[in-house]
């Protein structure tokens, strides 16, 4: 089983920059496509961005485009999510998941992933 740790969370203000870190451990991450959601105060949990376990395909949610650069390096089993221009509406709780590489990233949902860690606050100050 994978277990996953996010890292590099924090307060900024707005227009700057912070570089989130998803390290996992139990198993390889090159056999998994991994996700990056959020979850901001008294709202539901939204996708943010996904990267296919080759690092071939990626996707991101509107909202970031342009903003947010998710990647990856299998052999330090770590994926990052870097975030540029923060805005305080990207104050939320960050989670990095993971989900089985032979499903299509390009159509999966948050169900679709069945690892999760424990999440990364993040903080943008106006």
């Amino acid at each position: 089983q994978v277990q996953l740790v996010e890292s590099g969370g924090g307060l900024v203000q707005a227009g700057g920059s912070l570089r989130l870190s998803c390290a996992a451990s139990g198993g390889s991450l090159s056999n998994y496509g991994m996700g990056w959601f959020r979850q901001a105060p008294g709202k539901e949990r939204e996708f943010v961005a996904a990267i296919s376990w080759a690092g071939t395909y990626k996707k991101s949610a509107d909202s970031v485009k342009g903003r947010f650069t998710i990647s990856r390096e299998n052999a330090k089993n770590a994926v990052y999510l870097q975030m540029n221009s923060l805005k305080p509406e990207d104050t939320a709780v960050y989670y990095c998941a993971a989900a089985p590489r032979n499903r299509n990233i390009a159509t999966m949902t948050e169900r679709s992933y069945d690892y999760w860690g424990q999440g990364a606050q993040v903080l943008v100050s106006s």
